[in-house]
């Protein structure tokens, strides 16, 4: 996981260098995100069976319907390249929004109430990274992204 949000730093780093001359903008900020996000869903997407299972044993959507734990992966990728791309934020706002919401739900539920031990699918279903903090903030930075941009187009 460290790898994956330093990396995806660099690169926002670089876009931002390449784009303004500059790394000190709220940009860099948003392609972070954008690209963690886009990152953290290849990751899924490398055996999409793999995480729709471990997926399963904790979020609140996926328990009930399977389908979300098919399409989850894809709605993560196309919000994260729609924001690096600045475009259709009626989309890419929404579904982060939503798969943000549910996820950091899905993880409060599972680990800070009902106290259970389990394994992230954060970064695809052969993770050994536990459930928790990081997928928590993984969440949280979607939730966040999402009400930035749609702040930002009001």
């Amino acid at each position: 996981m460290i790898a994956i949000f330093a990396v995806a730093a660099l690169m926002a780093l670089a876009m931002s260098w390449a784009a303004f001359g500059t790394i000190a903008t709220v940009r860099t900020v948003e392609w972070f995100i954008a690209v963690s996000m886009c990152i953290l869903a290849i990751q899924k997407l490398q055996d999409l069976e793999a995480f729709q299972m471990m997926f399963i044993t904790y979020d609140l959507l996926a328990m009930r319907q399977l389908r979300y734990a098919k399409i989850y992966p894809f709605g993560e990728a196309l919000a994260g390249v729609l924001m690096i791309a600045g475009t259709l934020t009626w989309i890419s706002a929404p579904v982060a929004l939503f798969i943000g919401t549910v996820g950091a739900a899905s993880v409060i539920k599972a680990v800070y109430i009902d106290r259970r031990e389990l394994k992230c699918a954060c970064v695809g279903g052969d993770s050994k990274v536990p459930l928790g903090f990081i997928s928590l903030t993984e969440n949280l930075m979607m939730v966040a992204m999402a009400i930035w941009m749609i702040a930002k187009a009001v």
